[in-house]
C-alpha cells in the first residue's frame, strides 16, 4: 500500500490493542508514516503531538476490549481535539448499531472485522484523498474562488456547516430515517432537499409539510389523504403527502407538533410501509423515505409523554444537529452579500454593497432568528438605503461582540496550539469575508502587517492568490 505521488509520508494513526494486528498494519501501510497506539491515552498523546489526518480506530480498547465504551470515548476525544480528522472505526461488535452510532458521532467511515488489509487500505487511501480535497476546497473558499455553495445550494464557508453537509451526503444513500435538529431559520428544509437530491431517490418527488402550520383536525388528511365522502366537504378522493412522495422523500418539518393520536398512525406506516386513507379500508403500499426536523426538545417531550419514544427511534436513526448562524463564523457576512445581490437589482438598483460599519454589525450580531432573520433584515436595509452602500443605520441593529463567535468555552479536549489555530482561522476568515479577499484591508482589520497575514495564510493552508 504505497503512498504514490506524495512529497512526504502522510501520517496515519492506528489505534489497535492487538500486538499482532499492530505489526501487520504497520507493515501493510509502509507508504505512510504509521503511528501506533494501543489505548485511549497513548492515542490522544500521539494525536496532539503529530496531528495525523487519518485514524483507524478499534472500538474494543482496554480496559473494555470486549465492548465499545472506550472506543467511543476515544472517538469523541479525537474529534474534539482535531475535528477534521478522518476516523475509520473498526469493530466486531454489533455491525449496524455500531456503524450508525459511530457515524452519528462523527466517524468518517466504518469497517467490520475480520480485517481485510486490502479493502481497509482502499478506505484509508480514499480518506487521505478526501482530506486533501477538503484542504484544497478550504483554500479556494478563503480565496473567494468558489461560490460557497454546498449540499442543496446552501451558502456557507464555515467548517461547522461543511461538516453537517458531509454527514448528510454520507447517509443520503443508506436509507435510514434522518432527523434534523436546529433552531428556526437554520436551513433545515434546504438540507433535507439536499439529502433528497444526493440520494437514489432524486428522480422521485420531494414533498414538504410543516406540521405546525396545519390545524390538528386537518393534519391527518394532509398526511394520509382521504376517500370521497369520508367527511363533509370530501367531494373527491385525495392523496396525502405520504402517497405523493412515493418513490421520493417526505420532509416533515416541526414533527414535534404532531398530536399523539396521529403519532400512532405515523408509527404504523413506518413499521408496515402501508397507509389507509381516511374513510378507506384498503391498505396502500407506499415507498417513501421520511426526513424530519424540529426545533423542540423531543427528549423533554418524551419524558412528559407528549411524544412517543418508539416513534422517535423510528424517525431518528440518524440525528444531525444544525448549528445556529452565530456558531458559523463568517457566514453572516457571506450570506448578507448574497441576499444584497439577490434583492438590490429589483428593490433598489442603486445599492452596490455594504459600508464597513454595516459589515461589522452583521458579523457581530447574534441573529436569534438565524438565516431567515438575516435575509429579512437585509431585504429591509436594501429598501431603506439612500446611497450606494447599506450602512449600519439602514440595518437597524446594534452589533455586539459578546459571545458572538469563537471557539467553545467548555471544550472537553483542547491543547493550546489547537485553540490558537482555531482562533486565528476564525479571525482570518471573518476579515477575509469583510474585505472581500483584499489582503491589505484584511490585514488592517486584523491589526497585522500584510507579510504577517501572508505567513498565517500559508501556515494554515489558507493562502490567497
Amino acid at each position: 500500500m504505497k503512498n504514490d505521488g506524495a512529497e512526504a509520508p502522510r501520517k496515519l494513526l492506528v489505534v489497535e490493542d492487538d500486538p499482532g494486528l499492530q505489526t501487520q498494519l504497520k507493515w501493510a501501510y509502509d507508504g505512510y508514516a504509521v503511528l501506533i497506539a494501543g489505548d485511549h491515552d497513548s492515542a490522544i498523546d500521539l494525536l496532539r503531538a503529530e496531528e495525523p489526518d487519518v485514524v483507524t480506530l478499534d472500538l474494543g480498547l482496554p480496559p473494555d476490549p470486549d465492548g465499545t465504551r472506550e472506543g467511543f470515548r476515544t472517538l469523541k476525544a479525537i474529534l474534539e481535539i482535531k475535528p477534521d480528522t478522518k476516523v475509520i472505526v473498526v469493530s466486531g461488535h454489533g455491525e449496524r448499531a455500531s456503524a450508525l452510532n459511530a457515524i452519528a458521532q462523527g466517524a468518517w467511515d466504518f469497517y467490520q472485522k475480520p480485517i481485510d488489509i486490502e479493502e481497509l487500505g482502499l478506505i484509508v487511501r480514499r480518506a487521505f484523498h478526501v482530506r486533501e480535497l477538503e484542504v484544497e476546497n478550504a483554500r479556494l473558499a478563503e480565496q473567494g474562488t468558489n461560490d460557497n455553495r454546498v449540499l442543496g445550494g446552501m451558502i456557507t464557508g464555515a467548517p461547522e456547516m461543511l461538516k453537517v453537509a458531509r454527514t448528510i451526503e454520507r447517509v443520503a444513500n443508506l436509507g435510514v430515517s434522518v432527523m434534523l435538529l436546529g433552531a428556526s431559520g437554520t436551513g433545515k428544509e434546504l438540507l433535507a432537499r439536499g439529502l433528497h437530491e444526493a440520494s437514489g431517490r432524486r428522480d422521485g418527488a420531494f414533498v414538504a409539510i410543516n406540521c405546525a402550520a396545519i390545524p390538528e383536525n386537518l393534519l391527518e388528511s394532509e398526511l394520509f389523504g382521504h376517500e370521497k365522502g369520508a367527511f363533509t366537504g370530501a367531494v373527491k378522493t385525495t392523496e396525502g403527502k405520504i402517497e405523493l412522495a412515493h418513490g421520493g422523500t417526505l420532509f416533515l418539518d416541526e414533527v414535534g407538533d404532531i398530536p399523539l393520536p396521529l403519532q400512532v398512525k405515523l408509527l404504523r406506516f413506518l413499521q408496515e410501509r402501508t397507509i389507509e386513507r381516511i374513510g378507506g379500508r384498503k391498505p396502500i403500499a407506499v415507498d417513501t423515505r421520511i426526513v424530519c426536523a424540529t426545533h423542540r426538545d423531543l427528549d423533554a417531550m418524551i419524558a412528559a409523554q407528549s411524544f412517543r419514544d418508539d416513534l422517535y427511534y423510528r424517525l431518528a436513526e440518524m440525528v444531525v444537529k444544525i448549528p445556529a448562524l452565530a456558531e458559523r463564523p463568517g457566514d453572516a457576512v457571506l450570506l448578507a452579500r448574497h441576499f444584497l445581490h439577490q434583492y438590490a437589482p429589483e428593490m433598489n438598483p442603486g445599492v452596490r454593497g455594504f459600508a464597513p460599519d454595516a459589515l461589522q454589525a452583521i458579523d457581530e450580531a447574534r441573529w436569534p432568528g438565524n438565516v431567515r432573520e438575516l435575509e429579512n433584515r437585509i431585504k429591509r436595509a436594501v429598501i431603506m438605503a439612500d446611497g450606494k452602500l447599506v450602512t449600519k443605520g439602514d440595518l437597524d441593529i446594534a452589533g455586539s461582540a459578546d459571545g458572538a463567535h469563537g471557539p467553545g468555552d467548555e471544550e472537553a479536549w483542547l491543547n493550546l496550539r489547537s485553540a490558537r489555530e482555531a482562533a486565528d482561522r476564525v479571525a482570518i476568515r471573518r476579515a477575509m469575508m469583510q474585505s472581500e479577499g483584499n489582503i491589505s484591508l484584511a490585514a488592517k482589520l486584523l491589526g497585522i502587517s500584510r507579510p504577517t497575514l501572508y505567513d498565517l495564510l500559508k501556515q494554515y493552508r489558507m493562502q490567497a492568490a
